[in-house]
């Protein structure tokens, strides 16, 4: 019997990746990661020129990404189909050989591989190798400590309600908000509403080529790339140096 291992790549800088998940995908006989139809894939980007030439690879691309509304019942149906399928078909290959599915980030938080974890259970052998979350990346980017003493950090997605966004927003002290891409300009009203958007930080693409790390408030928010985080750092205590 093989096994199933999912390796968190990290934020997308190569060099941040775990030695564990190098050496799994350096040796991986199977590969399989997630694109959108017609592009590379960022989690296959990410290990460019470690696979090993023999390697089989396996994209397993999304059948809509952005063209049916999210929530939409064709949309979730088609998604629950692509996810049965590629967990069946990881289950065959797992039947007699490895197979390492790549996953930006921490697998475990937000990673589309969970829509197959779900599904695999009593099926496969399953490992999930940790990865640095993309909003890691982000505030090592900013240079600034994101929450001390007794800050409490919030992590909202840009797809909730402004409602609701200003709810959370006005409730923390720091501040992680994903999901935006297209959610930017409504994120930023809600900060606006919640009294925090001078606060606030825009990082696209982070630790990866592009990077852009600016104010919010000094940014145009039509244009927002799907690969970007929306951060507001905590004020607790901060320690005074010794005089």
């Amino acid at each position: 019997m093989g096994r199933i291992i999912c390796c968190g790549l990290g934020p997308g800088d190569p060099d941040l990746m775990s030695v564990r998940a190098a050496r799994e995908v350096r040796n991986a006989r199977h590969i399989a990661y997630f694109r959108k139809k017609g592009h590379p894939g960022h989690a296959r980007r990410i290990v460019e020129g470690l696979l090993a030439a023999s390697a089989c690879e396996y994209p397993m691309e999304y059948p809509v990404t952005t063209e049916i509304a999210f929530g939409d019942s064709e949309y979730l149906h088609r998604l629950a189909e692509f996810y049965d399928h590629w967990a069946e078909r990881l289950a065959q290959i797992a039947q007699t050989d490895d197979v390492v599915v790549l996953c930006e980030g921490d697998p475990y938080f937000y990673g589309s591989f969970m829509h197959l974890h779900t599904r695999l259970q009593g099926r496969a052998e399953i490992e999930v190798i940790a990865g640095i979350p993309g909003m890691a990346g982000c505030w090592n980017s900013v240079g600034l400590p994101i929450a001390l003493g007794d800050d409490v950090m919030t992590v909202v997605t840009g797809t909730l309600s402004e409602d609701e966004l200003v709810r959370r927003m006005s409730n923390s002290d720091a501040l992680v908000v994903m999901k935006t891409g297209r959610n930017l300009a409504k994120v930023r009203r809600a900060l606006a509403a919640a009294g925090r958007l001078d606060e606030a930080w825009l990082i696209e693409r982070g630790t990866m080529p592009g990077e852009r790390v600016t104010r919010l408030a000094d940014v145009d928010t039509a244009g927002c790339p799907y690969f970007a985080i929306v951060l507001v750092h905590g004020q607790g205590r901060r320690m005074k140096a010794a005089e």
